[in-house]
């Protein structure tokens, strides 16, 4: 039986409740898990009263600010996870982001900055909070990603998204070579469409949806909850022997050719 109780796991990328980092946190915390959220500060703190008040069921022990291109903000969130519960068992990792001029139209007008920031935020932040991560993970751990589809075939209007999420998925593998000699496992889920903050920049996104839903072998796309299950699964002793995987919830769309 899936049991989380008595793990610690910090989820980030929170925004509301669509979002899919919501989804496992929710299945994180059914499992008896201790959660940790972080949320990206601010000046008028609308971010922290928003998702504070959206996580507030889950009584999470942690609510900490976390701007992953800020060095010191992550650094701190560690050191804070290392003052107060001492370990770490579970990272979630649900970062996205890129201009919305640069998710339609033709993926060769991609401005030199929207590249970058699309690769910093989207790919190297994972790389950044497992850094962090691996010194407090002391007893082993896992850290799970989100992707998609995109990152390894073409996606209309998907453009620079695309190439972070296919340089996210090579980092999934590096870091699990990297960090499986100290047990800690990492993995991705790549999750068809759904209806989330981050998608809705992504052109023609509605059709997306419904293309899924009219060629998927369900016949439909998948729910918040049903990524949140596979990523319970990832982070527990269920899945002690995979590493470096890229974990497709996506309805089967994903073998479908014609």
């Amino acid at each position: 039986m899936l049991d989380l109780t008595g793990k610690n796991a910090l989820v980030t990328g929170i925004a509301n409740n669509k979002s899919i980092a919501w989804g496992i946190a929710q299945q994180l915390h059914a499992a008896g898990a201790n959660i940790g959220v972080t949320y990206l500060p601010d000046d008028k703190g609308r971010f922290e009263k928003k998702v504070g008040e959206l996580v507030a069921p889950l009584n999470p022990s942690l609510f900490l600010p976390c701007n992953v291109q800020d060095d010191a903000q992550v650094d701190q969130v560690f050191e804070t996870i290392q003052k107060d519960w001492g370990k770490l068992d579970i990272l979630i990792h649900c970062l996205a982001f890129a201009n919305r001029e640069d998710l339609t139209g033709d993926f060769s007008d991609t401005s030199r900055d929207g590249f970058n920031t699309a690769l910093d935020i989207s790919a190297y932040s994972l790389t950044r909070l497992a850094r962090g991560a691996k010194t407090v993970m002391t007893e082993g751990g896992a850290i799970v990603t989100l992707t998609y589809l995109g990152g390894v075939k073409v996606i209309p209007n998907y453009n620079v998204m695309g190439v972070a999420k296919s340089a996210l998925e090579m980092s999934v593998r590096y870091l699990a070579a990297d960090l499986g000699p100290s047990n800690i496992r990492v993995n991705a889920i790549s999750a068809g469409p759904i209806r989330t903050l981050a998608s809705s920049a992504v052109g023609g996104i509605l059709d997306m949806i419904h293309h899924v839903e009219a060629t998927a072998p369900l016949r439909r796309t998948v729910t918040q909850k049903e990524v949140g299950n596979a990523a319970a699964f990832l982070c527990s002793d269920l899945s002690s022997g995979i590493t470096g995987q890229v974990l497709y919830v996506d309805s089967g769309y994903e073998i479908m050719g014609m």
